[in-house]
């Protein structure tokens, strides 16, 4: 029988992320890095299924889902945030048929901007990405670090926090300060964070200016953090890490573009090492990140 391309629906979701989940973790052992993912419960693909199912698209034979491929969009930027396909059946084309599908959607979303993060030795990925106009624009790097290491070592911040609450005034300016680090708006994307009982979020003050923001979630993971100015950047990561040093997990991490050099330096400096390295890819035009900082590379 042929392969059946088709939208996912929400009982799909849990088999996606199984496959998902395989697919990265052959990807990394046979490159060296080990097993890296775990499965986790679909929420924000539920989330973006619900908001927008034209992102999200199952490959299918004789009952068995072989590929999946899910991207969202905000404003006039389009995001593909995984397409995998079951290792046994790689070299059938599915990739290439799940990203027109997804490339389909980026169209009726009349995106002007489209990006993705992959893995940095994804040589074939990276190839096919290419091919359809995306390109290498800034490593992205995991760092992690055990709590109780990083805690006594960390400096003041000048930056002041209070708590995201949701209220109309603080999503306006959420919304600005993703036009200026990211060149669009994600009110939707905030809201579910709001929503997420694992993740708080915090706005950062200079003086009376609020310069940005960061969540941090239960596992000590920080992200998304975005800033308005990249000066202030180092002074919202350090803020940040001494949020999530005040959680009782046992670990702290973050995603750090290596064009963020302030909060890269920072995050070596007191002591975060480097798990795998990740790659920003997007279409020409789109400015690299120097003020922000994602949370993961299906939420970006």
């Amino acid at each position: 029988m042929p392969i059946l391309y088709r939208r996912a629906e929400p009982q799909d979701l849990v088999a996606a992320e199984s496959l998902v989940v395989a697919s990265i973790n052959e990807l990394t052992e046979r490159h060296g890095f080990g097993l890296m993912a775990t499965s986790s419960p679909p929420n924000f693909q539920q989330f973006s299924l619900k908001d927008d199912p034209d992102g999200l698209w199952i490959a299918e034979e004789l009952g068995d889902i072989l590929g999946f491929a899910w991207s969202w969009a905000c404003s006039d930027f389009w995001f593909l945030a995984q397409l995998f396909v079951e290792p046994g059946q790689q070299g059938r084309g599915i990739g290439n048929e799940l990203l027109k599908l997804t490339l389909e959607h980026a169209q009726k979303s009349k995106a002007v901007h489209k990006a993705l993060i992959t893995f940095t030795f994804n040589r074939v990925s990276q190839g096919l990405y290419i091919r359809h106009g995306f390109y290498p624009k800034a490593p992205v790097y995991f760092l992690g670090i055990a709590r109780d290491h990083l805690r006594p070592s960390l400096p003041e911040s000048p930056l002041r926090s209070t708590a995201i609450d949701g209220s109309d005034a603080q999503l306006k300016r959420l919304a600005e300060i993703d036009s200026i680090s990211l060149g669009f708006t994600r009110e939707k994307h905030h809201r579910y964070l709001r929503n997420d009982p694992d993740t708080s979020g915090v706005m950062l003050y200079s003086s009376s200016e609020c310069v940005g923001y960061a969540y941090v979630n239960s596992s000590g993971h920080i992200g998304p953090l975005a800033v308005t100015r990249p000066d202030v950047l180092g002074h919202a990561f350090t803020s940040t890490l001494k949020l999530a040093a005040e959680r009782q997990s046992k670990n702290i991490s973050a995603f750090v573009p290596g064009t963020c050099d302030s909060a890269l330096g920072i995050a070596v400096k007191f002591g975060m090492r480097i798990t795998f390295p990740m790659l920003l890819m997007a279409t020409s035009g789109y400015p690299s990140w120097t003020g922000y900082l994602p949370r993961n590379p299906g939420f970006m």
